[in-house]
């Protein structure tokens, strides 16, 4: 399978999203527990991160359990992290 790595920004955060590592458990675009005016699979492209704070998307990509969804910061090395 092709390693796709695809990349949404508010300007001031990056969220990384890879695919092929994704698992779906629907914990970022639930209502109950994540933020579905970010993530939305049923429209394209489902990663808007405009639809909330910096903040908010941050602590939501780091409750993904597979992985998928990461995040940097916009003007950080994304090779630091």
């Amino acid at each position: 399978m092709k390693d796709i790595t695809k990349k949404y920004t508010n300007g001031e955060v990056t969220i990384v999203w890879k695919p092929a590592v994704c698992i779906h458990s629907t914990i970022c675009w639930k209502h109950a527990t994540g933020l579905p005016e970010v993530f939305n699979p049923m429209i394209r492209p489902w990663i808007k991160p405009e639809g909330s704070t910096t903040e908010n998307i941050i602590e939501q990509v780091k409750k993904c359990p597979s992985g998928a969804l990461s995040f940097y910061m916009n003007g950080e090395n994304e090779s630091d992290k």
